[in-house]
Parts: C-alpha cells; sequence; structure tokens
C-alpha cells in the first residue's frame, strides 16, 4: 500500500456519493448496508489535529466537540475516515437535533454536546497509519475499517453494518414496515472515487393520508400552487406537516375553485404553516385556511420535527376517508438502531 504523504488532496476529502435507483443490483460483488440519516462526512486526524468536514466542503468540527475528543481518543493518531454523524435521542435518530448543532453560540453547542452526544457511524476508511487507501478496493477498505474498529473500540464510535446477499439487503427494506432509510450499494472491487456518483441507493418511501388544511396560490396567476398538509394530534388539533405542489397542470383550474369554496379560519388548529420565508414573495407567503373536508394520499421519504423535511407527491384524492382518521401515528421516523441490529440478526451498537 502507498505511503501517506505530507498532506492528501483536498479534493480526496470529497465523500463519494450514490446516485438513487428504483430497486437494488443483482449479482455477484456488491456490498449493501443501511442508509443513515444524519450529516455525511470525512473525519480525519493527523496527530492531535481532527477535522470533521462536511460534503459541501465546511468544518463541523467546533459544532461536535464531543465527536473531536473522541476522534482524539483512539491510539492510531493518523486517519482518515468516511462516516455519518448521527444523533440519537431516546430511542430515535434526530435530524432535527442535528441541525440544532449548527448555531453560533458556542455555550449552546457545549450544553448540547453533553446533554445529547452526536454519535459517528463509519462506512469507510481512507487512510489508517502510514496507509494510504483511496486506490484499494472496497472489500481490503472494509477489512481494514473493521480492524480500526475492533482496536479502537471508543465510546460514541459505531461501524455501519454491512451484507453482500442482496436478498438479505431486499428484506431489511421490505420487514422494516417503511421505517428504514434506504439501502446503499457498493461495489466491493471499486476504488474510493471521491465526490463521485460511484454508489446506488434505493430509498424508502413511505405513504399518508393527508387533511388539507390550506392552500397557496401560485407565485403567478389565480390557481392553486400547493396543498398544505395536516394532520390530527391526540389532543384532535390539527397540525400543519408539509406540502405537495405536484399539482397537473390541467386540473389546477378546477381543484382552485373547489378550494375556494371552502376557504373558512382556522385552516389549522395546532401547529400552522410558518411565515414567509427570505425567497418568498408577499402573495407566496399568504395561504389560505380551509374546512377540513378534503384528504389526499401523498408519498413522503423522511420525518424531521413530526413533519415531512421535503415536499411530497401527490398521489391520489381519498373521498372514501374520513379526516379524523388522518392521524400523526402514520408518520414513520428512521429504524431505531436497537431494531435494525434485531432486524439483520447483529449485536446493537454500544
Amino acid at each position: 500500500m502507498a505511503k501517506a504523504q505530507a498532506s492528501i488532496d483536498p479534493e480526496q476529502l470529497e465523500p463519494m456519493e450514490a446516485r438513487l435507483v428504483a430497486t437494488l443490483p443483482d449479482g455477484e460483488g456488491w456490498q449493501f448496508e443501511p442508509k443513515w440519516d444524519g450529516f455525511r462526512c470525512i473525519a480525519l486526524r493527523d496527530g492531535n489535529d481532527v477535522e470533521i468536514i462536511s460534503k459541501s466542503g465546511k468544518s463541523l468540527a467546533r459544532f461536535f466537540p464531543e465527536v473531536v475528543e473522541m476522534l482524539r481518543r483512539p491510539g492510531t493518531r493518523h486517519f482518515v475516515l468516511d462516516g455519518e454523524l448521527i444523533l440519537p435521542i431516546g430511542d430515535i435518530l434526530s435530524f432535527e437535533a442535528l441541525q440544532a448543532r449548527l448555531h453560533p453560540a458556542a455555550s449552546r453547542i457545549e450544553r448540547l454536546s453533553r446533554e445529547t452526544p452526536a454519535r459517528f457511524m463509519l462506512f469507510d476508511c481512507l487512510r489508517a497509519g502510514d496507509d494510504v487507501l483511496f486506490d484499494q478496493p472496497l472489500s481490503a477498505r472494509r477489512t481494514t475499517l473493521e480492524a480500526f474498529y475492533r482496536h479502537e473500540r471508543s465510546p460514541g464510535l459505531l461501524l455501519s453494518p454491512r451484507t453482500s446477499d442482496g436478498q438479505l439487503a431486499r428484506a431489511w427494506l421490505d420487514h422494516s414496515g417503511g421505517a428504514l432509510d434506504g439501502v446503499v450499494a457498493k461495489r466491493l472491487d471499486d476504488r474510493y472515487q471521491s465526490g463521485e456518483r460511484a454508489m446506488v441507493k434505493v430509498k424508502q418511501h413511505r405513504t399518508a393520508d393527508c387533511v388539507v388544511g390550506g392552500f397557496r396560490y401560485a407565485t403567478s396567476g389565480r390557481h392553486v400552487g400547493s396543498l398544505l398538509l395536516g394532520l390530527y394530534d391526540d389532543k384532535g388539533l390539527l397540525n400543519h406537516v408539509g406540502f405537495t405542489s405536484g399539482i397537473a397542470k390541467d386540473e389546477r383550474a378546477a381543484l382552485t375553485g373547489r378550494l375556494e369554496a371552502l376557504i373558512e379560519p382556522p385552516g389549522f388548529t395546532g401547529k400552522a404553516p410558518g411565515g414567509p420565508s427570505r425567497w418568498s414573495t408577499e402573495r407566496s407567503a399568504e395561504w389560505q385556511p380551509l374546512r377540513p373536508e378534503l384528504v389526499v394520499e401523498v408519498t413522503y421519504d423522511q420525518v424531521t420535527g413530526a413533519r415531512f423535511r421535503h415536499g411530497t407527491r401527490l398521489n391520489r384524492w381519498r373521498p372514501d376517508k374520513a379526516p379524523r382518521q388522518c392521524r400523526m401515528d402514520q408518520l414513520r421516523h428512521e429504524l431505531r438502531p436497537a431494531e435494525l441490529a434485531e432486524m439483520i440478526d447483529l449485536p446493537a451498537p454500544a
């Protein structure tokens, strides 16, 4: 193996990425891993110096001091690791809690680092000691990564499970009830390709029946631009949980008339849509409240803070569904680490 140079090309520190596909690949020579819902990053150590670099190339070290300190503990004083920052709150992984760390106040970061410490999930090893592994096949890099993990066993350092059995990987998706975020497939004979979409991923998509609690007009023209979605909580309050905007062009005029006939405050009785963002115009920031009579089925990918993280896809209208049946318990968080360990028959992370 090549010996480490005085420095590594900064472009090599861009994580290798994955392109989205509909199904997992067949055939031999693949490694499959769960897709984790966190901050993808590269962690490197050079003696006492530790850095954590995000996909965008920015340093995350000051926001996660407990991870920096954890990465200083291993006996291996020079390494480059590819992985994901994850943050368990209770027994779920919270992307919202990760986002809360990106805060300018050092005192807040220090407090959160003690109250809710983050973890680092290992995917790949790009350097260990004097051995630089970028040009080595994944099979060799994984062997080195597992040896590094067994040797260090630092609290907060986790090793992502893997399998070469495609049927088992598909079973992870099928048997997780929609709670697993997805599966990533990597070629065992591939070198590490920084910044390239050289892996593939299948994302888990879930569906939910939601009440249309309001809508926004499009930024131009007098027709609907997006539907505002709500779900009822245990107190009977209708909470805003996201939006969908994939409305067919030839349906907008008729739908606009249908919605305008239902305009009636308050629309949402619990959490309501937020105020305007810096990209909003005066018109696009306004929303119209509706009587809670219409139900739609949407497809979503991830949940953050009891709402859809991204826009959803409109599947169909549900005139057969009573609005009161649309409840918050439809929201599926990512599979809990202990549940994942049980599902794939591996020990739970320490």
